[in-house]
């Protein structure tokens, strides 16, 4: 099976991985045709596990593997290359985050972020969620083009379980901006199309990454780091802060901690 997924070029796998993340925010964001729904309650759980495997994938998948790299290449400084990297992620989904116009679900209007702007709530609201699709995107594209450098089939299993563990959390946040659309007066069919076209960056972004790495194979263990650190940006400036609003931080937090060890236990159990 790897070794037919091998002979697909690192910038194919990297685009059939974000669709395959892109479907699964559509999974996600389909739950509000269910007559009873979701409690917030329990989307506060699966925010914060979503959070979990975030924090988990940035590490045993993108960080770890950037030191590892920078170690076997003879580097006297192998945490530079994934500290700079990382850095640089924050820095990127900071000038990002300052220039979107977009709205963090909860909250009014009047905390709207980005360069000024008379767009909808409800657009404002996908372009938050958009935003934490970026770094998801870039991830993906990146272990996939990670492939070409490494240049064996069983390298392909951490990229597979980073797309897996993505598309998993993507669930509770496709679920995340569909609900809440619904509750600005959206018809669910509205609420659904945005919810899912909310993730339409993710295969974009993953081939922006895979194809950025295939024709530039040093800087590897940077772009491995730089993908963590969009990652962990977004975790710590919405998805937690998110989970914890609606007075059930403890439930939230439970599924970080939840997600953490499951992205942990499939990484490290999956991987060759």
């Amino acid at each position: 099976m790897l070794e037919m997924l091998f002979r697909i070029h690192p910038v194919g796998l990297a685009f059939l991985a974000g669709i395959f993340t892109w479907l699964m925010t559509a999974a996600g964001a389909s739950i509000i045709f269910l007559k009873r729904g979701i409690s917030q309650r329990w989307l506060d759980f699966m925010l914060g596990l979503a959070a979990g495997v975030m924090i988990a994938a940035s590490f045993w998948s993108l960080l770890a593997p950037a030191i590892e790299m920078a170690y076997d290449a003879g580097s006297r400084v192998p945490w530079a290359p994934a500290a700079v990297g990382f850095l640089l992620g924050m820095a990127f989904l900071r000038g990002v985050d300052r220039v979107l116009p977009h709205l963090h679900i909860g909250l009014p209007d009047s905390q709207k972020e980005g360069i000024a702007t008379s767009l909808p709530r409800s657009t404002l609201l996908v372009l938050a969620i958009t935003l934490h699709n970026i770094p998801e995107g870039l991830a993906v594209g990146v272990a996939f083009g990670s492939v070409s450098a490494n240049h064996l089939p069983q390298a392909l299993l951490p990229a597979l379980v980073l797309a897996l563990g993505i598309g998993l959390q993507n669930v509770p946040e496709g679920l995340a901006v569909a609900g809440p659309l619904a509750g600005e007066g959206l018809s669910k069919a509205r609420a659904f199309w945005y919810g899912q076209m909310s993730a339409i960056v993710e295969p974009i972004a993953a081939v922006i990454g895979s194809a950025a790495l295939f024709l530039a194979a040093p800087l590897l263990p940077y772009a491995l780091a730089f993908a963590a650190g969009a990652m962990i940006f977004v975790v710590v400036e919405e998805v937690i802060p998110e989970s914890q609003r609606n007075g059930y931080g403890d439930l939230a937090t439970t599924g970080t901690m939840i997600g953490f060890v499951l992205m942990m236990v499939l990484d490290v159990a999956l991987s060759p």
